[in-house]
């Protein structure tokens, strides 16, 4: 029994100390969440909202966030780490076009030697065109990693 302990001991300590490397997944990027909404004309009640369709692309650059998504009644943006501003373009036909402009601060901070920096990201303001979209309520400033609204967006 001694000599069984005495082999495993050092084996188990090995194992222990290999497998403490640092854990970077909760340091994944920190989007904003969105939401949509309309307000009943009837009994002016906030009620959930859904759009037939919808295209979302950063302004000024090939990327495509949303390519033609069906029946959408949230989603989830990215903010822009190397300007203080982010402009998303909302297609929801050829034609019918809405601009969302996301002023924001950009705060780097170290992790760890594993990890490297994250970016923490709070929105400052919103400017907006209302061809579709009614009005914007930002509920919650920060952006994060865990599903939190951060913007009320109202058709």
């Amino acid at each position: 029994m001694i000599i069984l302990g005495a082999i495993l001991c050092p084996i188990i300590s090995i194992v222990v100390s290999c497998s403490e490397e640092e854990d970077c997944s909760m340091a994944t990027r920190a989007m904003l969440q969105c939401n949509l909404y309309t307000i009943d004309p009837e009994t002016q009640m906030v009620e959930n909202d859904t759009l037939d369709s919808l295209t979302v692309t950063a302004y000024g650059t090939d990327s495509i966030i949303i390519n033609n998504q069906k029946k959408v009644h949230d989603l989830v943006l990215p903010l822009r780490y190397t300007v203080d501003s982010t402009k998303l373009i909302f297609r929801y036909s050829k034609i019918n076009v809405d601009t969302i402009i996301i002023y924001h601060t950009n705060t780097p901070y170290f992790l760890s030697m594993d990890c490297g920096y994250q970016m923490q990201q709070a929105i400052t303001s919103i400017r907006y065109t209302r061809r579709n979209l009614d009005s914007i309520f930002v509920s919650n400033k920060e952006a994060n990693i865990y599903g939190r609204e951060n913007i009320k967006l109202f058709y």
